[in-house]
C-alpha cells in the first residue's frame, strides 16, 4: 500500500499518531540497502570539493556555515547514528533531527535480553538498554523514514540486529518490512551471548541466505572484541581472524561480496599514543579485505563521560578513516559513558562526523601514507603475520568451535603471546544447545529463498508456487500483530503525554517526550568528591528530582572539580504566557544605501578598554564582509583597546552621529562600566541627543545594553545590515 499520509511539514512537529493510523496496511516503498551519490569537484561557495555527495535537500548546515553562505556540503560515505531511546515514538523524532543534519543511516540498538528470546515480539514494549525490535516498531519506523528522506531529498537506510536464538525469524520479517541493513556474524551469538555455536551457525546460514535475497547489506560484529578485551588494542590479529570467518562463511551461504561489511574500529584512544598503533592496523585490515564495504566505528572500550574527551577521539579515528577510506562512517557519543542516550549527543557525533570528514576533504591528494617507511611496513607485515598465525593455530587445534573452547578469542595477549583471559564456551552448552533437528529425507518448503536441502517438484519458477506465493513474494500475506501489553505500548504512552502535546506544552527532554531532564555544568572549588556530593544538594535545591553526577573532572586535587549533573525539572511553559520579541525588521540595500547618501552618514568604531578582539567588529563594518560600508556609510575604525574618552572624542572630531563600540571580555563587569561611562561622557558634553550609541560583543544583549545607556545591542551572529537598518530605522523614529 502506498503512503496516503501528506509530506512533513519543516514547521511542524512529525505526528507519531498519524504514523501509527493505518500501519497494519502500510508497505515499505523501498527494499535493499542504498549508498550516497558521489559528486567529485563539487562546487559549493567559493569552494571545489574532492569527496562529497549529492547535497540535502533541507539541512540544518554546520553553526560556523552561516559565514560561508549557508552551505551544508555532505561526505561521500554514508554516515550512522545509533539510536537508543527504548521508544519508537522517541526514536523517530530524534532520527528527523539526525536526519537534518546529515545522518543516513539510522541503526536502532537492541534492546538487552532479546538475543535470548526464541521468537518475534510483537507490539512496541519499552526496551531495557535499547529497543524492542518488533515487526510494528520496524513498520513505524520505516513508515517514518519514508517521510524522512522525502523530505531531506535522500534515502536513508534503516538498520538492527540479526542476532540471537529468534535470528532467522527476525531476517524473514526484517526482509518484509523493508529494513535496510543489519548486524549478522554468528561468533556474537557465541562469545557475548553465550548461544550455542552450532545453533548460532546453522542460523546464520538461514538468515544471510534470506539478508542477501531482500538486498540488506550485512555488518559483522567483530568489533565487540575490541569493547570487551581488557586490552583492546592486543586484539588486532584476532579481529582480522573474526572478519575473515564471518566473510568466507557469509559468502558460503550465498551473500555477494558487495553486501558485506566489516565494522572495523581503532582498537585504542589516547592517551595512548593511537594514531601510531591504529593506522597499521587499518591499513593491514584493508590490504586483506579490500574487496568488501568498510565500516569505519569508533573507538568505546576507553570512553568515559566526558564530550569533549568523546569527541577528540572521535576525530581522530574520523583522521584514519580519511586517510584509508570508509564506505560507513559510524558515529559515537558519549552516551555510552554515561548510560543517557540524548538528542543532541546523537546530532553533536553526526556533525562532528561531517565537518571533520568535509574539513579533511581531498587530504588523501596532498598527504600520503609512507607504505615504504620502515616502521609502518613492519607493524602492517606483523599484523597480517600474527592473525595468519592465529588462524593456522586454529585450524590446526580442530577450527573454530574448538578454539572457542580453548579460550582463543577476546584473550588480551597479541597472538601467539596469551593472557588466559579470553572467552571459552562449551559446544555442548550455552543457550538453545540441543535444539538443531535434523531435516527428514523428505523435507520440503515451499518458501522463497530458503537454505539448504529442499526437495522440491520438479518445474517450479518459485518454490513459493505451491502456496500461491510466500511473503516475500506476496506482501498482502505479511501478518501484522498488534499490541498484545494492554499497558506497555505505544498508544498508552501517548496517551499519558496528550495533553502536553495538544497544549504544545513546553517541557525540556534528552530521551523521551516530556522527560524533564536538564543538564547542568558547574565548577565547585573543592575536591571531587566533596563536589560530588555537593553538586546533588545544589541540583536538589535547584528544585531538581533524580539527581545525578554525570561526569566529573578535577581541575586540581585542591582547586575545583568540573560537574555535570542531570536532574529532572517537574515544569511546564505554556508557550501562550510567553512575550516572544518580533524579530527586527531588515530593510533593503537600496533603502539603507539612499537615507545613508542623503544624510551623509559617518559613524566612529573602536573595540574598548582593554580589549583586543577585533574580529567582530571588522565583519560589522567592512564591505568585504557586507558590512557597514557596503551601503556607503562612512567609517573611522580607532583600532583595539581604545579608551572610551577616545571614542567619543573621535565622534565629535568626524562629525559622526553614530558610535559603535565592541566589548567581549567582561572580567569585573567591565562591558557594563564601559557602556555606562560612555553613555555618560556623551550626557557630559552635550552630544547625546545627537549621537547613536551601540555596543556588541558575545556578551552584549539588547535589553542590558539598553540599561546602561545605549541605544542597542548586538550579540553573536549579528551582521552588517542588522545595525544599519537599526540605524535608518532609530533615525527615521528621532527624526535624526
Amino acid at each position: 500500500m502506498s503512503d496516503l499520509l501528506p509530506p512533513l511539514d519543516p514547521g511542524t512537529k512529525i505526528d507519531i499518531q498519524s504514523l501509527l493510523d493505518g500501519l497494519e496496511n502500510y508497505r515499505p516503498r523501498r527494499h535493499g540497502w542504498t549508498w550516497r551519490t558521489a559528486v567529485p569537484n563539487q562546487k559549493m561557495y567559493e569552494f571545489t570539493y574532492r569527496e562529497t555527495s549529492e547535497p540535502l535537500k533541507q539541512s540544518v548546515p554546520l553553526p560556523a556555515a552561516h559565514y560561508f553562505d549557508n552551505i551544508d556540503p555532505q561526505p561521500e560515505c554514508v554516515v550512522t547514528t545509533e539510536i537508543a531511546s527504548g521508544r519508537p515514538e522517541d526514536d523517530i523524532r530524534r532520527m528527523r533531527m539526525a536526519a537534518w543534519h546529515g545522518a543516513d543511516h539510522i541503526m536502532v540498538i537492541r534492546t538487552a535480553g532479546q538475543s535470548h528470546i526464541d521468537g518475534l515480539l510483537e507490539g512496541t514494549p519499552e526496551g531495557v538498554g535499547g529497543i524492542a525490535v518488533t515487526r510494528k516498531q520496524c513498520r513505524l519506523t520505516r513508515r517514518a523514514l519514508d517521510l524522512i528522506e522525502d523530505e531531506v531529498g535522500r534515502p536513508i537506510n534503516y538498520h538492527s540486529y540479526v542476532s540471537g536464538v529468534a535470528g532467522p525469524e527476525i531476517a524473514v520479517m526484517f526482509a518484509e518490512e523493508g529494513v535496510n541493513g543489519a548486524h549478522q556474524d554468528p561468533q556474537y551469538n557465541v562469545l557475548y551471548r553465550n548461544i550455542n555455536m552450532y545453533r548460532s551457525f546453522v542460523d546464520a546460514a538461514v538468515a544471510k541466505h534470506v539478508m542477501a535475497a531482500a538486498g540488506i547489506l550485512q555488518i559483522d560484529g567483530a568489533h565487540n572484541a575490541n569493547a570487551t578485551a581488557v586490552r583492546a588494542w592486543k586484539v588486532m590479529p584476532e579481529l582480522l581472524v573474526q572478519h575473515a570467518i564471518n566473510c568466507a562463511y557469509s559468502v558460503a551461504v550465498g551473500m555477494p561480496k558487495e553486501q558485506i561489511a566489516l565494522s572495523t574500529v581503532p582498537p585504542d584512544a589516547p592517551p595512548a599514543p593511537c594514531m601510531r598503533m591504529d593506522l597499521p592496523y587499518a591499513i593491514a585490515l584493508r590490504d586483506l579485505f579490500g574487496e568488501y564495504k568498510m565500516r569505519a566505528q569508533q573507538n568505546t572500550r576507553y570512553m568515559e563521560a566526558d564530550g569533549r574527551e568523546a569527541t577528540v577521539s572521535h576525530v581522530l579515528n574520523l583522521m584514519i578513516s580519511r586517510l584509508t577510506s570508509a564506505d560507513i562512517q559510524s558515529t559515537i557519543t558519549p552516551d555510552e559513558g554515561r548510560n543517557v542516550p540524548w538528542h543532541y549527543n546523537n546530532v553533536a557525533a553526526v556533525n562532528t562526523a561531517k565537518q571533520t570528514l568535509v574539513g579533511m576533504d581531498g587530504l588523501r591528494e596532498i598527504v600520503k601514507i609512507d607504505r615504504e617507511n620502515p616502521e609502518l611496513k613492519s607493524r602492517v607485515r606483523e599484523i597480517k603475520e600474527r592473525a595468519v598465525l592465529f588462524m593456522e593455530a586454529m585450524l590446526a587445534d580442530g577450527g573454530y568451535f574448538a578454539g572457542v573452547e580453548d579460550a582463543y578469542f577476546v584473550d588480551s595477549g597479541e597472538y601467539p603471546e596469551t593472557h588466559d583471559d579470553g572467552i571459552a564456551r562449551d559446544s555442548q552448552g550455552g543457550v538453545a544447545e540441543g535444539t538443531i533437528v535434523p531435516r527428514a529425507e523428505d523435507y520440503m518448503a515451499p518458501v522463497c529463498h530458503h537454505f539448504g536441502e529442499n526437495h522440491l517438484p520438479d518445474g517450479l519458477t518459485h518454490a513459493c508456487d505451491l502456496i500461491g506465493g510466500c511473503t516475500l513474494c506476496d506482501d498482502s500475506k505479511v501478518p501484522f500483530i498488534d499490541e498484545l501489553d494492554p499497558e506497555d505500548n505505544v498508544n498508552a504512552r501517548l496517551a499519558a503525554t496528550a495533553e502536553m502535546r495538544e497544549r504544545g506544552l513546553i517541557k525540556p527532554e534528552v530521551e523521551w517526550a516530556g522527560d524533564g531532564i536538564v543538564a547542568v555544568t558547574m565548577f565547585l572549588p573543592v575536591s571531587d568528591r566533596v563536589a560530588e556530593a555537593a553538586a546533588l544538594e545544589l541540583g536538589r535545591s535547584m528544585n531538581l528530582s533524580d539527581c545525578e553526577v554525570i561526569n566529573k573532572q578535577v581541575m586540581h586535587p585542591a582547586e575545583g572539580t568540573l560537574i555535570e549533573l542531570k536532574g529532572r525539572l517537574d515544569v511546564a511553559i505554556d508557550p501562550g504566557t510567553l512575550v516572544i520579541p518580533e524579530p527586527a525588521e531588515v530593510l533593503t540595500d537600496e533603502e539603507i544605501r539612499d537615507f545613508v547618501h542623503e544624510r551623509g552618514l559617518k559613524a566612529v568604531a573602536a573595540t574598548v578598554g582593554e580589549d583586543e578582539h577585533s574580529v567582530g567588529m571588522r565583519e560589522i563594518i567592512d564591505i568585504k564582509h557586507g558590512g557597514l560600508e557596503k551601503w556607503g556609510l562612512g567609517v573611522t575604525y580607532l583600532g583595539t583597546s581604545v579608551p572610551v574618552e577616545k571614542v567619543l572624542d573621535g565622534a565629535i572630531e568626524h562629525a559622526a552621529s553614530i558610535v559603535l563600540i565592541s566589548t567581549i571580555i567582561t572580567h569585573g563587569d567591565m562591558h557594563r562600566r564601559n557602556m555606562e561611562k560612555l553613555a555618560d561622557l556623551a550626557a557630559e558634553k552635550g552630544v547625546r541627543d545627537r549621537l547613536l550609541l551601540i555596543a556588541g560583543g558575545t556578551q552584549v544583549t539588547d535589553e542590558l545594553a539598553r540599561s546602561w545607556g545605549m541605544d542597542a545591542g548586538f550579540g553573536r551572529k549579528t551582521h552588517g545590515i542588522d545595525v544599519a537598518s537599526f540605524v535608518v530605522q532609530t533615525m527615521r523614529e528621532r527624526g535624526m
